[in-house]
């Protein structure tokens, strides 16, 4: 709501309230001439917090000044109304007593009123008080509206960190599949030619999938399904050993979208520790399963004895993608990671909308 509409707003507000006020009277056009006046001045009220006090002293914070300036502006508003003998009265005409009770009673003496006491008379102090509300009605709209621009910058800000965040976590993943896939890549390049073009084929549509559908907030669930084949396909590349890998994919519904690069991490991470090159004695599964709203997803491989060295740029993979789940589905997603007699366990349930 801009300014103008704001005082509009406020300045047929307090003209319903003076029309109210007059249906009580008799003449209520006379009421309505004799308060025309403090109706100005609070339109003055109205404009100078509006234009000038709130955007310049109380947004600012600087809230003593705010006050000050407000009720030295009120008081010097309410004597410019008693001067001119506005909205009421005066309280010092004599009340018109009946006649029949003149000659019971004779007539109070007035008490005599200071200058002071001339001031603060009945018409001053109820033109103080309109004067009061008015300038409190008008500061309560500007700072809810303050406070509603100022909540809509610190969304927008929110908003504005986490798409940063979410690209910093993706340049974090890119880089790391592609340092992996290469190294495979040399691996076999002294072993077989033949697989070695067949693992630039799979690498190309790896990254032909990270440069072109990672870029949108989703992608196909088959996609990011059929990333994850090509990179166990340039895994078994590397040998000639038959690798315990088990895979069950189960995706009835093409339309099933999910956040890019949010699976592989897990899968990569189960590569890396099972030692899965030994053959003997060790195994990965990885299963996906969708049912109505839902992803499921398990994988689940074995631990070397010994331990596996972790490098220094795969370290980041689960971490990464936690952040990423608590970022695009919070309280939309539930991630149990177990580790039990050397077995090591990631089920990830999604909540996900199917277009």
């Amino acid at each position: 709501m801009k300014e103008l509409k704001r005082i509009i707003f406020l300045i047929l507000f307090w003209a319903v309230v003076w029309l109210i006020m007059a249906l009580g009277h008799e003449d209520k056009l006379k009421f309505l001439e004799q308060n025309l006046e403090i109706l100005v001045i609070q339109i003055v009220i109205i404009v100078w917090v509006t234009y000038t006090l709130a955007p310049r002293i109380l947004s600012k914070k600087n809230n003593y000044l705010f006050i000050g300036l407000g009720f030295a502006s009120i008081l010097v508003c309410a004597f410019l109304a008693y001067q001119f003998s506005f909205a009421f009265p005066s309280p010092d005409l004599p009340p018109n007593l009946p006649t029949e009770l003149s000659h019971k009673r004779p007539p109070m003496p007035r008490a005599r009123l200071t200058p002071l006491g001339r001031i603060l008379n009945r018409s001053f102090l109820v033109n103080f008080l309109i004067l009061c509300l008015t300038f409190f009605l008008t500061t309560v709209i500007e700072v809810f509206l303050f406070a509603k621009v100022k909540e809509e910058a610190l969304i927008l800000s929110k908003t504005e960190n986490l798409e940063t965040e979410l690209k910093l976590l993706k340049s974090q993943i890119n880089p790391h599949f592609l340092f992996n896939a290469l190294n495979n890549i040399y691996a076999l390049s002294a072993i077989d030619s033949k697989r070695t073009q067949e693992s630039i084929s799979y690498l190309s549509n790896m990254l032909r999938y990270v440069l072109y559908d990672c870029e949108k907030p989703l992608v196909s669930l088959q996609k990011e399904v059929a990333y994850i084949e090509d990179y166990i396909k340039l895994f078994v590349l590397k040998s000639s050993k038959n690798y315990p890998i088990e895979t069950q994919f189960n995706i009835s519904d093409s339309t099933i979208t999910i956040a890019p690069m949010l699976l592989i991490p897990f899968v990569e991470n189960a590569f890396k520790h099972s030692n899965i090159e030994a053959v003997d004695n060790t195994y990965i599964k990885i299963k996906i399963d969708v049912k109505d709203d839902e992803v499921s997803f398990e994988v689940e491989n074995t631990i070397a004895e010994n331990g596996i060295a972790k490098d220094e740029v795969g370290g980041i993979g689960l971490e990464n993608v936690k952040k990423r789940l608590s970022i695009l589905y919070p309280e939309q997603h539930d991630l149990k990671i177990s580790e039990e007699k050397n077995v090591f366990k990631v089920s990830l349930i999604l909540k996900i909308k199917t277009s």
